[in-house]
């Protein structure tokens, strides 16, 4: 197996969140390209939903930061472009160091969303989002 450290990641967070999607009771469809901006369509009830899924591990203070930007390469260099939040209607963001996945949707918040996993030091909870509440598809 050739053995790429990004791609593996990106590929172990997609099968997790299918996993954990279809225990939701979700029909998954998979884009026929690479090229579009979400990795997964998700069905259920009549309803269709966009989902791009990111791995994210665990900051040593215990949170996921997940921007809303996407990194590629080129000839000339890496290059980072802003993510289109109307064309994801939800994020998916496995985390190994908890082996859960978390899901929300982009367009609730501005550039990127940092999800608290463990209470902070000093127990602050005004303007935190614990990770637990975003367990389930919204």
């Amino acid at each position: 197996m050739i053995y790429h450290h990004t791609k593996n990641k990106g590929d172990l967070g997609v099968l997790k969140v299918k996993v954990d999607l279809f225990e939701q009771g979700f029909l998954i469809l998979i884009p026929e390209t690479e090229h579009s901006p979400f990795d997964l369509v998700i069905y259920k009830e009549g309803v269709f939903k966009t989902v791009q899924v990111k791995f994210r591990n665990l900051s040593k203070n215990a949170v996921l930061e997940i921007p809303f930007r996407n990194s590629y390469s080129t000839a000339r260099g890496v290059k980072t472009k802003s993510v289109d939040k109307s064309l994801v209607d939800i994020y998916a963001v496995y985390c190994p160091q908890t082996d859960s996945c978390y899901y929300f949707s982009p367009r609730l918040f501005r550039k990127s969303v940092t999800l608290r996993v463990k209470t902070s030091l000093n127990n602050q909870s005004k303007g935190t989002h614990p990770a637990d509440n975003f367990r389930k598809v919204p």
